[in-house]
């Protein structure tokens, strides 16, 4: 509902840590294998990470980047902006990659934003810088947007992921974050507190449904508020237009709920239920793309809002299992065909995103699926094997995790 079947295509691959390249700080432990579905995340936050970064323009303060004493300019839709640039150490995760999704944290006050760029190298050739977003909080001064048409002959970008030309994919990448603020302005200066990247390479197919486990989550369901993205149908075309198409900011706006932290200054919105939803959408609206499903625009307004989020991608339901039992909802992307997934609001999907909130003792899942027509009808329970075939098969996997203080993630298998 909310993304193209074509970006949901993936590859090939697995693990060993290359020569040339070490990773980062907080590059995980080496990942289990699922099935040889290769993941690894990789993240740079707290000073003596960023640190090691490349820097020009920037001053590592608190923890966080920050735009101080930038000497470079660009010009982007007619306004001058001081430039400052970071850019990460050459990072392998000792397997192919096939895809590579990018997710940050940053505060853009005022006429200020983010960019974040990727450029791979085969080992043999090394790769254009390309964009994988433009990001500001805020939609008066710059919008958010991806950027179309970006490749070369190692790989393109579709929306916000970078996928490979080939299916062997590319053996190591750098990322850059250039945080902007209008020339000579005296405002609040723009910051970055992490910036990561999911890079995974995913065999075609479905694997064999998971066993259930951990038994911890066994019977386990987070409390969850229920919100439903079809009582908005029609509201605020400019941002979607609701129903349908706003199934990752409802999404969003559960797991905001279930951690206290939806936003209430919501005067534009007017007296309409659930307004927070409409706040979402508005937050993570992608220009170019024409829709609210850009992976990281989501959870950079998750990490807007005070919460530790990200994207990446899990194996099976046995690693949302482990969230689970963390009190970690996760929000999934699955994509099925017309009677492939039995209880669900919508007889099928090229795209759609809902909240993975629990378990059954039998290890089937509970869902808050945003599709439900009203709020009642938003909590579902699937099967086990039904619904890891449209999540692992659909988008390979692929899931916000977003958590505050409170529920600290599990120990790494190596995608988080």
């Amino acid at each position: 509902m909310s993304r193209n079947p074509l970006r949901l295509s993936l590859a090939v691959l697995t693990l060993a840590l290359l020569p040339w390249a070490a990773p980062s700080a907080s590059a995980a432990p080496a990942p289990e294998r699922a099935g040889d579905r290769a993941v690894t995340w990789t993240r740079w936050d707290a000073g003596k990470e960023l640190r090691p970064g490349a820097r020009s323009g920037l001053k590592v303060r608190q923890g966080s980047l920050v735009l101080e004493g930038a000497t470079a300019r660009r010009t982007y839709r007619s306004t001058s902006y001081d430039v400052g640039t970071w850019t990460s150490p050459w990072t392998s995760p000792g397997h192919g990659i096939t895809q590579l999704i990018a997710s940050w944290s940053a505060t853009t006050p005022r006429n200020s934003w983010v960019e974040t760029r990727v450029r791979v190298t085969d080992g043999t050739t090394t790769g254009r810088w390309q964009v994988l977003g433009r990001w500001t909080s805020g939609d008066k001064h710059v919008r958010r947007t991806s950027v179309p048409g970006q490749s070369d002959a190692l790989g393109r970008v579709d929306v916000d992921t970078w996928k490979s030309a080939s299916a062997t994919g590319a053996t190591g990448y750098q990322l850059q974050v250039r945080l902007m603020r209008r020339a000579g302005a005296t405002s609040a200066a723009p910051t970055v507190a992490y910036v990561g990247a999911a890079a995974s390479a995913i065999p075609a197919g479905v694997p064999a449904v998971s066993a259930p486990g951990p038994a911890s989550a066994a019977g386990t369901v987070i409390p969850v508020p229920t919100y439903s993205q079809m009582i908005h149908a029609g509201q605020f075309p400019q941002y979607g237009g609701g129903g349908e198409a706003w199934c990752s900011p409802t999404s969003l706006s559960m797991v905001l709920g279930y951690y206290g932290k939806l936003p209430t200054s919501l005067g534009w919105v007017g007296a309409r239920t659930d307004p927070f939803v409409a706040e979402a959408a508005r937050r993570t609206y992608d220009t170019a793309y024409g829709g609210t499903g850009n992976w990281p625009f989501n959870t950079a307004y998750a990490a807007s809002r005070g919460l530790d989020a990200f994207v990446t991608r899990l194996r099976s339901l046995t690693e949302a299992e482990q969230l689970v039992a963390a009190g970690i909802p996760v929000i999934t992307s699955v994509s099925f065909a017309r009677g492939a997934l039995t209880g669900a609001p919508i007889s099928s999907t090229n795209g759609h995103l809902l909240v993975v909130v629990g378990f059954t003792p039998s290890g089937d899942v509970v869902v808050n699926d945003p599709a439900g027509a009203t709020n009642a009808a938003v909590r579902r329970t699937y099967s086990r094997a039904q619904f890891e075939a449209a999540w692992l098969g659909g988008s390979g996997g692929t899931a916000y995790v977003v958590h505050d203080a409170a529920h600290p993630l599990p120990a790494s298998p190596g995608n988080w």
